[in-house]
């Protein structure tokens, strides 16, 4: 059982985490270029990869629940939940931009959300990445 949590486990992490930060990382290149079209692919992509990235949170819960207690499983439990809350601000963002780019107003840019999704999408990366490398030099026992 601990193995097919774990197959689980990489295969959400693979498969959902890396969709949701391609797609988040390029949707401030499609708002400067306007093109809404590419920008609510970005934003049904980034929603149904966040949903599925849920399963990386399970399937890793249920693999460590008899190592919940250790540093390295909270530290990363914790980083993912704050990764989650990013990419919720991130798809509100996508949603306003949209909205904004969509009212044929010259005016409107959505440069306020252009930079918060740079930046956040940047930071979701990160936190991705010291993830990894808890759950690889982590506590292995």
């Amino acid at each position: 059982m601990t193995d097919l949590l774990l197959w689980l486990h990489i295969g959400f992490a693979i498969f959902a985490l890396g969709p949701v930060t391609a797609a988040t990382v390029s949707t401030p290149r499609f708002i400067r270029a306007r093109n809404v079209d590419v920008l609510s692919y970005l934003h049904r992509t980034t929603r149904a990869y966040a949903i599925a990235g849920v399963g990386v949170f399970l399937f890793g819960a249920l693999l460590g629940r008899e190592y919940l207690g250790r540093p390295y499983l909270s530290v990363s439990m914790t980083l993912f939940i704050v990764a989650a809350v990013l990419l919720f601000i991130v798809e509100r963002d996508q949603r306003a931009a949209i909205r904004v780019l969509s009212n044929e107003n010259p005016d409107d840019d959505a440069k306020v959300q252009t930079g918060r999704i740079a930046m956040l999408s940047g930071l979701i990366s990160l936190t991705w990445l010291i993830i990894l490398v808890l759950m690889v030099w982590g506590d292995p026992v």
